[in-house]
């Protein structure tokens, strides 16, 4: 494995969001299945439930993981195409996730003869989910399609990083309207700003919530902990890489990347030093 500048700083804040990450899907399981109905689907409360669960565990801890795939040292071995197949994987995965979690609402809404869309937090949230299949779609478009231009690349690149940053975090901050709207309209006794053990135990899933998202950006923007270029890894193996091994990618990252070159060609080699500028 190639060395990453601060290693140990990057494994901390690796490990401490993915455990928070996890903590936080343990509390929507534990809200939904003590304090509320459960988990069905009938058309009633039970069903409307699946929402925050596939919300947070989706669209939130999926995505997240989606973001910082590039920067995971283990998968420095691994060819750039590779890669751009887990991130767009896990990236539909959260997608499937956020579409499920909209057609319960729907149809809780719809069995129980509630209006949907008309709270603020239902419309950023259909937002949010339709510019995400656009940012998957256009993605997949750009970067696993070996025909699309390496200057449409270049030029979609920037878009696609600062799209990608936006939408997690208003997914965050969504998910943060939601789970207090069902606080406010789901207590009556006592009330919301009575701050019974729910409520507390609620505000605390939005906490870490926010540090996770907090995690996840700051993994995802720091320039050193990007993944090198696979022609510096090409080259780091090609050299000897000197006396550490730890610095050497292994001989199966050059086989893995000769095999994608040729099978998509020299546009797909070029487009590979594109992407790497910003992952």
């Amino acid at each position: 494995m190639m060395e990453m500048e601060n290693f140990t700083l990057f494994l901390v804040a690796l490990c401490t969001a993915g455990a928070i990450g996890l903590v936080s899907i343990i509390f929507v399981l534990r809200w939904v299945l003590y304090y509320k109905e459960g988990l069905g689907w009938d058309g009633g409360l039970a069903e409307f439930n699946w929402h925050p669960v596939l919300i947070v565990t989706g669209f939130v801890f999926l995505q997240g993981l989606a973001i910082i795939v590039y920067r995971l040292p283990w998968t420095w071995n691994c060819s750039k195409l590779t890669m751009k197949f887990i991130h767009a994987g896990l990236n539909l995965l959260a997608f499937i996730c956020a579409v499920i979690a909209m057609v319960a609402v729907f149809d809780f809404h719809n069995a129980a003869k509630i209006p949907n869309m008309y709270s603020l937090h239902s419309w950023l949230g259909l937002i949010a989910v339709i510019l995400y299949c656009l940012q998957l779609v256009l993605g997949v478009g750009m970067y696993l399609i070996p025909i699309t231009p390496v200057t449409w690349r270049a030029t979609f690149m920037p878009l696609h990083v600062y799209s990608g940053l936006l939408l997690f975090t208003s997914v965050i901050a969504v998910a943060l309207m939601g789970i207090t709207e069902k606080l406010i309209f789901g207590l009556s006794n006592p009330k919301y700003k009575d701050s019974p053990p729910e409520a507390i135990f609620v505000n605390v899933l939005g906490v870490l919530l926010v540090v996770f998202g907090a995690l996840i950006l700051w993994i995802a923007t720091r320039a050193s902990w990007k993944r090198p270029s696979d022609q510096i890894l090409h080259s780091l193996h090609t050299n000897g890489g000197g006396e550490d091994n730890t610095k050497v990618g292994p001989a199966m990252s050059q086989l893995s990347d000769a095999a994608d070159d040729e099978a998509f060609g020299d546009v797909r080699r070029r487009s590979n030093k594109q992407d790497d500028q910003a992952n």
